[in-house]
C-alpha cells in the first residue's frame, strides 16, 4: 500500500522520517521509513511535525516545505552529497533561489535533502492533501519553520516564566508584614496615653 505524504512526520530525537500510524493522548505510534520498525513515541519526550505543515524561510513570505520539494522534483537534477556544504548551497541556489540562506542553515538544507531522498525512495507523492489545505483546525503544535523552533516550543516559553507571579505574591506579603509592623508600634504608643 502506498504511503500518503499527509501521514509523513518528523519526530524530534529520532532520525529519518516516519509514517504516522495512530495518535494517542500521550503520544503516537509511528513506523520508520528506513527499517519499517514500528514504535510508540511519547509526547513527553518527542515533538511531531507533519511534513506538509512545515514552512521554510525565504526572502519574501515563508513557503511550505512541499513547494521546495516540488521545485527539487521539477529540477530533476541529482541531489548533492549531504556531506558537501558548498554543493548543497549551490544546489538550492539553483533549485529554489528564494530561500533565505541567512536564516536557513546548512544543517536544515541537509535535512531537506535527506527527507526528499527518503520520499522519492518510497515513491511518496509530494503534495498537500486537500483536507489539510482547506482545514483551519490543524493544531499549532504541528507547524514548524525550518531553522526555527516548533511553535509549541515558543508557546511553552511564556508558561515556564512563572517568576512574575511569585514576585507579586512576595510584594503583597511584604506590604502586609510592613503594615502590621507599623500598626504594632502605634498600638504600644497609644496604650500609655490611655493610662495617663
Amino acid at each position: 500500500m502506498r504511503m500518503e505524504y499527509s501521514k509523513i512526520v518528523s519526530v524530534t530525537g529520532l532520525p529519518g522520517l516516519y509514517e504516522l500510524i495512530n495518535t494517542k493522548s500521550d503520544g503516537a505510534v509511528v513506523r520508520s521509513l528506513d527499517d519499517k520498525s514500528t514504535k510508540f513515541a511519547s509526547a513527553r519526550i518527542h515533538n511531531f511535525s507533519h511534513l506538509e505543515s512545515i514552512e521554510v524561510y525565504t526572502v519574501g513570505d515563508n513557503v511550505n516545505l512541499t513547494e521546495v520539494f516540488q521545485a527539487m522534483e521539477k529540477a530533476g537534477s541529482e541531489t548533492p552529497n549531504a556531506k558537501d556544504d558548498t554543493s548543497i548551497k549551490k544546489y538550492f541556489e539553483k533549485v529554489y533561489p528564494d530561500i533565505d540562506f541567512a536564516r536557513v542553515y546548512n544543517s536544515d538544507l541537509k535535512k531537506m535533502i535527506k527527507w526528499y531522498e527518503a520520499l522519492k525512495k518510497h515513491n511518496i507523492e509530494i503534495k498537500i492533501s486537500e483536507v489539510e489545505a482547506s482545514s483551519e483546525e490543524s493544531p499549532a503544535e504541528d507547524i514548524e519553520v525550518i531553522a526555527e523552533p516548533p511553535k509549541e516550543i515558543e508557546k511553552s516559553k511564556p508558561k515556564s516564566r512563572t517568576s512574575g507571579k511569585p514576585k507579586e505574591t512576595t510584594e503583597k506579603t511584604e506590604k502586609k508584614s510592613t503594615a502590621s509592623k507599623a500598626d504594632k508600634p502605634a498600638a504600644k504608643k497609644a496604650a500609655p496615653r490611655k493610662g495617663k
